[in-house]
């Protein structure tokens, strides 16, 4: 875990799976408009695969991949919610679903839209996005 993050637990509806994540006090959470994100409302943030860790249900999960097959949209079997998921965008962390944590609605976030239908031009544009899941300080 780096310093002054904070350390977040979460899981998916049926309790199969459970993870914990370091990430900031505040969140920048990923408001996408793709196909996928908006089926399933997918507000995520990204952090680096060293600030997360399953706890359990490793069994329980699927992964779905379409199109590029890049990003690995990973689900239990049990009651089908996606917790996190590797994004395309970030294939070195994990997005993970703010709705999925433990006591969500208290959890500090920062929105940033993120145009997915469009996604080459977009990244293209912020290619702040993919230093998302790279390991840094947070500042207090």
């Amino acid at each position: 875990m780096t310093n002054n993050k904070v350390k977040y637990c979460g899981g998916c509806h049926c309790g199969a799976v459970r993870f914990e994540v370091y990430a900031a006090p505040v969140l920048t959470v990923i408001d996408c408009n793709c196909s996928i994100c908006v089926k399933k409302q997918n507000k995520h943030f990204i952090v680096p695969m060293s600030e997360f860790k399953l706890l359990q249900g490793h069994d329980s999960l699927k992964t779905y991949t379409f199109n590029t097959h890049q990003a690995k949209h990973i689900f239990c079997t049990t009651c089908g919610v996606q917790s996190f998921y590797i994004p395309r965008s970030n294939p070195d962390g994990y997005g993970i679903a703010v709705h999925a944590l433990d006591n969500a609605s208290g959890v500090k976030v920062k929105m940033e839209k993120f145009d997915g239908k469009n996604w080459e031009q977009f990244m293209t544009k912020n290619k702040h996005i993919a230093e998302y899941s790279k390991s840094k300080e947070v500042k207090k």
